[in-house]
């Protein structure tokens, strides 16, 4: 009985290797390089980073101003600049966003 327990042991951590190898190795990149940006891509991400800054400058100004940090006058004072700044780099998503839904809807047969 023990010779069978012994197989059986074997044969369970054989099954338990053959199952569990193809999750050990790593996987054949495909290629080592990064796409490279487009223009167009290259240009959102730059309208995106420039919109992550005004609302992070936003956001921290009113932390400031909460906290008394800042006055309210500096507060009047900085506050416009920072939401335009925010807003100009939305509609230009926005208006990049809209351009390609109108170009797919073109392509498609739409309107």
């Amino acid at each position: 009985m023990s010779t069978a327990l012994i197989l059986g042991a074997v044969l369970a951590v054989v099954c338990v290797v053959l199952v569990a190898l193809p999750f050990l190795r790593e996987p054949d990149p495909l290629s080592d390089e990064l796409d490279a940006l487009t223009p167009e891509r290259r240009r959102r991400l730059a309208l995106s980073e420039e919109r992550d800054r005004a609302l992070a400058a936003l956001k921290e100004l009113e932390a400031d101003h909460r906290a008394g940090r800042v006055n309210d006058e500096d507060y009047r004072i900085s506050i416009g600049p920072l939401r335009r700044e925010a807003a100009e780099a939305l509609r230009a998503l926005d208006g990049d966003a809209r351009g390609k839904g109108e170009q797919a809807g073109r392509r498609d047969g739409g309107d």
